[in-house]
């Protein structure tokens, strides 16, 4: 199969047969063997009955219903475990993403040996204070923190081979850092693309500006976990190092001092140095704690269920 394309969708009915029109157009266009792979995220409107109507017209299109809510990162886990093409293609259901993209980003996996090419809204419809601004500084940090040379991190239409998404781990709410997630994985061969970004027709934004406080979290979560993920102790037992040695250095201080220098002087427990030792000795402790419980867990944790679906179509 040539392509899947992987849709996240969270109320929003109103666009989706427009939207899978529009797909099936381009991939009979190009005559390109494909699947649609919505899906539903939680929604409570008719979303799901959409679905399930459009999947009775066509084959290609297959569903999953989650239980719940469980955010975007875990619908995109879900698709790319179902997902069969060599090339996979995710994008938003808000017709925001033009399907008129697919042909050039998937040649620019297949003829061109690209890993990952992510789409770059360049002109942008959305509000300059609500959004627009905001995603630039949140983009240049990104850059900064990751050393991935992308535009826009946020823009879900993008384009996959089929060994990144089956070798990467989306969780959380890391959907907006699968390109550093892939990077880390050993896919270095990323691209950029500028694409078409079209106005919003129905509905509303399902995104407040909350989704850069968590962003900015989510950022120094995966730059942590890139660093430090599998090696805890690095950076837990450095610290407990530093911590230790200052205290130690200020309690040998007090003893010489006492011992020998001022025998007669206050008691140890009534000079302030006594208290920065004692402090800091206990946090560098507690530090080489942190880090040995970060590498016990590490070698023990299972994979865990992040998500329950509802109902399957066509899977």
């Amino acid at each position: 199969m040539n392509i899947s394309v992987v849709i996240p969708l969270l109320n929003e009915q109103e666009s989706l047969t427009e939207l899978h029109d529009w797909i099936a157009n381009v991939m009979q266009s190009n005559h390109f063997s494909y699947e649609i792979i919505f899906i539903d995220d939680g929604s409570t409107d008719d979303s799901w009955q959409t679905i399930t109507q459009l999947s009775q017209k066509n084959a290609n299109v297959k569903g999953i219903r989650f239980l719940k809510n469980f955010g975007k990162s875990q619908a995109l886990h879900a698709g790319f475990n179902k997902a069969n093409g060599d090339v996979i293609i995710t994008m938003d259901a808000d017709l925001q993403d033009s399907p008129d993209e697919i042909p050039s980003l998937y040649n620019m996996i297949i003829s061109e040996g690209y890993d990952l090419v992510s789409g770059w809204k360049k002109k942008r419809y959305d509000s300059v204070i609500a959004k627009n601004l905001p995603s630039k500084l949140f983009n240049w940090a990104a850059r900064k923190t990751s050393g991935v040379k992308l535009n826009d991190f946020n823009c879900g239409l993008k384009a996959y081979s089929n060994d990144v998404v089956k070798n990467i781990d989306v969780n959380g709410e890391m959907h907006r850092y699968i390109p550093v997630l892939a990077k880390n994985a050993g896919f270095t061969n990323i691209g950029e693309k500028v694409v078409i970004h079209q106005a919003r027709k129905y509905g509303s934004t399902k995104f407040g500006m909350n989704r850069f406080i968590y962003g900015f979290l989510d950022l120094i979560t995966i730059w942590f976990l890139s660093r430090f993920g599998k090696r805890p102790m690095h950076l837990f037992g450095a610290l407990g190092f530093i911590m230790f040695a200052i205290g130690f250095a200020f309690a040998f201080y007090l003893g010489i001092d006492k011992l020998f220098l001022n025998p007669t002087g206050r008691l140890i427990t009534q000079r302030p140095q006594f208290y920065i030792a004692l402090a800091t000795m206990i946090i560098g402790t507690q530090f080489f704690v942190a880090g040995f419980l970060g590498e016990i867990i590490l070698r023990t944790k299972e994979s865990k269920q992040r998500y329950l679906i509802k109902d399957e179509l066509n899977l």
